[in-house]
């Protein structure tokens, strides 16, 4: 910590605003993980003087108010412990979510938006805000694929620990004999890369389209091709925005995404490995699945990477995923230390 204000106290480093920006948010950070580790620790103590003064005056009145301390102190313990497992080089930045409909059709297509809001109800239980970059209705009901960023302090490092394909088993409401269905939906997670300087992007790479956005908007969609398709020729990774009303809104929130996805696959690179920022890709169907999500006939979340299960299935589709990311963290933590 010393040494990055030391750092920011040179008058050398403004001449790279880039590294002083990243100086800064790193103190920044620091700074807030320092400042809840002493709220913690004076909160303990506090509670745990006024514990000890009701014992020794055998004034139990106090009980209740000091079970719901413990509590409150236990999840601020277990958030804390949460951060210090983001240590991986993008875990601070914000985070890219891209939702797509696997097996199942238009009961799949349902299942994206579901996930999209339970993303969606997560992040505002943080604070953190949600930007849609593009999407693609279902025919009948649903999406079939959405983009959307997740803009917070270590948004991105939460969130790859959802990177996957995600399970639902429900009585299908598009069934008219109410037939118990299984779909599948994959869910990739990038880091938001805001400097066009970390990924090298070539104009003469790029293949830019447009075409004539699909959703509901302004009065140019559907009557002016306001979307943008950007094709990079070396890797043929594909993105398109068409969210926007104007062509060149779309064309920045496409050299994002586009920004992101090259960047995960030159972290796969320098890391030789199947599993990395992208992970494993499988097939969105049976047998792939993270998670599955039970309605009917009971009703239960699971984890299959690390067992955690949850009864309440409502809960978690209402943002309660907090469970499952932490078993994530710590499960992968344990791995490297066994390395």
């Amino acid at each position: 910590m010393d040494l990055l204000r030391k750092e920011m106290e040179d008058p050398a480093i403004w001449q790279d605003p880039k590294k002083a920006q990243e100086t800064g948010r790193r103190i920044s950070r620091i700074q807030s993980k320092l400042e809840k580790w002493q709220d913690l620790k004076r909160s303990c103590d506090d509670n745990l003087e006024i514990a000890e003064l009701a014992e020794a005056e055998g004034d139990m009145s106090l009980m209740d108010d000091l079970s719901a301390a413990a509590r409150d102190l236990s999840d601020k313990a277990r958030e804390l412990e949460l951060e210090t497992l983001l240590s991986e080089p993008y875990d601070a930045r914000d985070a890219i979510l891209t939702l797509h409909a696997g097996a199942g059709g238009t009961e799949a297509m349902d299942w994206v938006e579901m996930l999209y809001r339970m993303y969606t109800r997560w992040a505002e239980r943080r604070g953190f805000k949600v930007e849609t970059l593009d999407s693609l209705p279902g025919e009948e009901a649903g999406l079939k694929s959405v983009s959307f960023a997740v803009k917070g302090d270590y948004a991105y490092g939460y969130l790859r620990t959802e990177r996957g394909v995600h399970r639902l088993v429900r009585i299908s409401p598009f069934d008219s004999n109410s037939r118990r269905h299984t779909s599948f939906a994959s869910v990739d997670v990038l880091p938001d890369i805001e400097e066009e300087t970390e990924v090298n992007l070539n104009p003469d790479d790029l293949k830019i389209d447009t075409f004539r956005s699909s959703g509901a908007g302004g009065q140019n969609v559907n009557k002016v091709e306001t979307g943008v398709r950007i094709t990079h020729i070396p890797t043929g990774v594909v993105v398109s925005c068409q969210n926007e009303r104007s062509q060149h809104a779309n064309r920045t929130l496409a050299l994002r995404l586009l920004s992101a996805k090259l960047l995960a696959l030159k972290e796969e690179e320098r890391r030789k490995e199947i599993e990395s920022l992208r992970g494993a890709q499988k097939e969105i169907a049976w047998g792939s699945q993270i998670r599955s999500y039970v309605f009917q006939p009971y009703t239960m979340v699971k984890d299959h990477r690390t067992g955690v299960e949850v009864g309440s299935v409502e809960r978690v589709m209402d943002g309660g995923i907090d469970e499952f990311i932490f078993a994530k963290l710590q499960a992968d933590a344990r791995a490297v230390s066994e390395k």
